[in-house]
């Protein structure tokens, strides 16, 4: 199996569904409210989880019932929590609006994840023993920062969602060996709206690059090699919170079983295609079996 560590946020979402977002300044009446345990390093270590990797989650929680609640989600899912700190902090929570087309606007309140800046005693022999560390932005660059180099010295992968999108320090990039972004992060960071030409942009500060492109799949590219393109499943979506996290998680567990880049990211997208056909973020990713499923099919 493959071994992977999550550096990132654990955040409770608080989802309102409505049949359209409120513009500024505006009151409408949504039809349902949830609160379902989230945050994109949660949902990265769920979504490996059940994808059938061995996930180990850094990060903190608030003393707290969303605390309580968010490690309790996490251990059931088959996450190990022994190095997810509990602090005298809110936790994190994750203000989310998802309209009837499954679009979302999220507002990220960070509390206990803004204490995750640095690496506790332990965090480094548990990143070591890793196949893989996946990396997000919603907790504290320093800690990206630490997290990375910690696995660049022992020769682990480091995989960075760069999310919420904010400049990328050199000493991270220099770090990073597979880059994450979605289309509008990859503008975002290299000012080329050309999927194509953001990625090449990309490849100058890292190996490789995967832009994800919502239902119109994603785009690999490497250093020295040709860029290729992975279709999505067609399907209609319910709720989009999570499907990018939901495609890292599963493609990192690919990647960690040798499958050919092609493949892995083919597999990584049927994950994500079962999980925006659901609400939610963490309480809508595949387990394996419908992954393989929907994979073959």
């Amino acid at each position: 199996m493959t071994d992977i560590v999550v550096l990132g946020s654990t955040n409770m979402d608080l989802v309102a569904y409505v049949e359209k977002p409120p513009q500024r300044g505006e009151t409408v009446t949504g039809r349902e409210f949830r609160t379902i345990p989230g945050g994109k390093g949660a949902n990265q270590a769920v979504a490996a989880a059940h994808a059938g990797g061995t996930v180990s989650m850094i990060g903190a929680v608030g003393n707290d019932a969303f605390g309580a609640r968010l490690r309790s989600t996490l251990e059931h899912s088959g996450v190990n929590t022994d190095h997810l700190r509990t602090v005298e902090a809110p936790s994190g929570t994750a203000h989310i609006v998802v309209d009837d087309e499954g679009g979302n606007a999220i507002v990220v309140v960070p509390g206990a994840n803004a204490t995750v800046d640095h690496l506790a005693p332990g965090d480094e022999g548990l990143i070591a023993s890793a196949d893989a560390l996946l990396l997000q932005l919603e907790v504290p660059v320093a800690a990206a920062v630490a997290g990375a180099r910690a696995a660049r010295a022992h020769g682990v992968r480091t995989i960075l969602t760069p999310a919420p999108v904010q400049p990328l320090p050199p000493e991270l990039l220099a770090a990073t060996d597979l880059l994450i972004p979605n289309e509008h992060e990859a503008a975002a960071l290299t000012g080329r709206t050309d999927p194509y030409e953001a990625a090449r942009a990309l490849l100058d500060s890292v190996p490789e690059v995967i832009i994800t492109l919502g239902a119109a799949g994603s785009l690999y590219a490497a250093r020295g090699a040709e860029p290729l393109t992975v279709p999505a499943p067609h399907v209609t979506a319910v709720d989009s919170t999570g499907a990018g996290d939901t495609f890292v998680g599963a493609l990192a567990v690919a990647l960690g079983e040798d499958r050919p880049v092609r493949e892995a990211l083919a597999w990584a997208a049927a994950a994500a295609a079962l999980s925006v056909q659901r609400p939610g973020a963490s309480a809508s990713m595949p387990y394996r079996s419908e992954i393989e499923t929907r994979y073959a099919s």
